[in-house]
């Protein structure tokens, strides 16, 4: 990692508080431009329109997806930004570049059925990390927590008594979200039998977090994952299960339900309701998927 790269983190670690898994998403598109460069015996100071074309060119021609391109030139745009504030570049090229268009992609989410065929699966287990895993897949689903929030939770976020979590999203944002019933139940279960146990195995690094490790260090993304896709294996049928198609099945689940955007809004912690709204493309296309299967003169007679 060059210097200006490590300014550049360094500001959105601690000006911006950006979450860790945020700043290496950057620093990964900001070594891939820079891995061009040296190939093209190119200075991050000479880079130009061309330069800019020449690597999108060579990108697509990688197979990057485009949604992974337009990711990768906003991370690009914000760096030089940053550089030309700080003075090493006189120009911001990226500035004159647009996003490659993506075609609208909709959340995938799982049905209830599905949700419940998970949790009972898991409940099938008798090894001791399934009270965690129970308790991780319930806050999950019913809080639609970004999995980083749930990795940095800890227990003086938590107020078991009224019910409410300490959430800090992107940014740093705070907001409160309410734990539900069944959650709280198995959570509490997981911090009374198993997490003392656990925190004892590393009780300088285990601090306060709410989700330990089988080590007893705070849980990871990565961990998280594991743990989801471990889970997914024992019901026989592939889902795709990863923490962010449980917050999307969250947000879509409460719209069908009758819950409005603003509050749905909220409990995710969009800047924006726009964000929000690709749920109800979601919903509708739910609608009319049940209708084309449920209705007796939907399909047209051969």
């Amino acid at each position: 990692m060059n210097r200006t790269t490590a300014e550049f983190l360094e500001y959105l670690t601690h000006q911006r508080k950006y979450q860790e898994a945020t700043c290496k998403s950057y620093q990964a598109d900001i070594d891939c431009f820079y891995a061009y460069l040296l190939t093209t015996n190119t200075l991050d100071t000479q880079v130009n329109l061309r330069t800019i074309r020449d690597f999108l060119t060579t990108e697509l021609a990688r197979g990057i997806s485009k949604q992974s391109l337009k990711r990768r030139l906003s991370a690009l745009r914000h760096y030089y930004e940053f550089l030309l504030g700080q003075g090493y570049v006189t120009t911001n090229p990226f500035m004159l570049i647009g996003a490659p268009k993506v075609g609208s992609q909709l959340p995938q989410v799982l049905f209830v059925e599905q949700i419940e065929w998970i949790i009972k699966a898991n409940r099938k287990r008798t090894d001791e990390l399934a009270i965690r895993d129970d308790a991780l897949l319930e806050l999950l689903y019913t809080s639609g927590l970004r999995v980083s929030e749930v990795t940095s939770l800890t227990m003086q976020d938590v107020d078991f008594r009224g019910r409410m979590m300490r959430i800090f999203g992107k940014g740093q944002k705070e907001r409160l979200v309410p734990i539900s019933e069944s959650a709280i139940g198995i959570i509490n279960r997981y911090l009374q039998e198993l997490r003392p146990k656990l925190s004892q195995l590393h009780p300088l690094d285990s601090k306060s977090f709410v989700f330990l490790s089988h080590l007893g260090m705070p849980l990871t993304s990565r961990g998280i994952q594991y743990i989801l896709h471990s889970i997914e294996k024992k019901t026989s049928i592939y889902l795709d299960l990863h923490p962010h198609k449980l917050r999307h099945s969250f947000a879509t689940h409460l719209l069908e339900n009758g819950a409005d955007l603003r509050t749905i809004q909220e409990l995710l912690g969009h800047a924006s309701i726009n964000t929000t709204q690709i749920y109800t493309h979601v919903t509708t296309e739910s609608m009319a998927k049940t209708y084309m299967a449920a209705h007796p003169r939907a399909k047209r007679k051969k």
